[in-house]
């Protein structure tokens, strides 16, 4: 018993390890090379929208902001996922706005996701508007070994969480568990961007999920979609916070690292 307490918690180090990285490396990137080249005035304007957005979103775990004048103007978000700490959300929303102009350093549309955070800058005035454009997709390689239960309870559960992520005091975000064995536990979280209205927020995840679980997520054993306009999530192990203790998983913690992406876009 003492072994396998003590491999237990090794198991629990090395998930926080995984989850630690995360919030270092980028999980998806957008320069959009239809937007503008930026000038001089507009590369001011969105350092100073950043100076803005950024102590704002590190304090609320959201914020937006808008700076310039015509033709020029342009306009930001910030938001963290809704169960990280402030401490955390902090520092993705910091490491967000220095890695965004390192990596877009030449286009007005830009927008960098994180497993914490999302920001984004654009000289359109987005603010309300469902965006699912733009979409990065990441997949467990292994498939589960019982599909059809296994879809029904991932099933039940996103529509619970997505129920509650149009709740206005949820702000967005849905999460939830639902057991499929005494050994195997099912995790879920979907959050929308904060600007939007309960309907938009309904109809973003009903377009994360519809458009990708019948295909690039069928029968994964874990799957993310990330949009612009909101974000869905599952997994077979806890993955957002609080963490279940380790012994409640049984899902390997290298299991995380065994994921094949692809990005999605269509222009309107």
């Amino acid at each position: 018993m003492a072994l396998l307490r003590h491999l237990l918690l090794l198991l629990a180090s090395l998930c926080c390890t995984i989850f630690t990285a995360q919030s270092t490396d980028p999980s998806g990137l957008f320069c959009n090379t239809a937007s503008k080249n930026l000038n001089s005035q507009t590369s001011t304007n969105i350092l100073k929208l950043l100076t803005n957005l950024v102590p704002a979103a590190s304090r609320a775990g959201y914020a937006t902001a808008a700076y310039g004048g015509s033709g020029n103007k342009v306009y930001g978000l910030a938001q963290c996922r809704g169960d990280v700490s402030s401490k955390d959300c902090s520092s993705c929303i910091q490491e967000a706005a220095k890695e965004i102009r390192k990596r877009c350093p030449d286009r007005v549309d830009a927008r960098i996701w994180y497993e914490y955070c999302f920001l984004r800058y654009t000289d359109d005035e987005f603010f309300g508007e469902v965006d699912t454009g733009y979409g990065i997709l990441y997949a467990n390689v292994a498939n589960v070994t019982d599909p059809e239960r296994f879809n029904e309870k991932l099933g039940n559960l996103v529509d619970g969480i997505s129920k509650e992520a149009v709740v206005p005091e949820n702000r967005g975000l849905g999460k939830g568990k639902t057991k499929l064995s005494d050994f195997l536990t099912l995790y879920a979280l979907v959050q929308c961007t904060r600007d939007l209205s309960p309907v938009n927020c309904a109809q973003c995840l009903a377009i994360a999920v519809g458009n990708n679980f019948p295909g690039f997520c069928n029968d994964k054993k874990g799957c993310r979609v990330l949009y612009s306009s909101c974000y869905v999530r599952y997994e077979l192990y806890p993955f957002y916070f609080p963490l279940d203790p380790p012994e409640k998983s049984t899902v390997a913690a290298s299991e995380a690292r065994n994921y094949r992406s692809t990005v999605v876009h269509k222009r309107s």
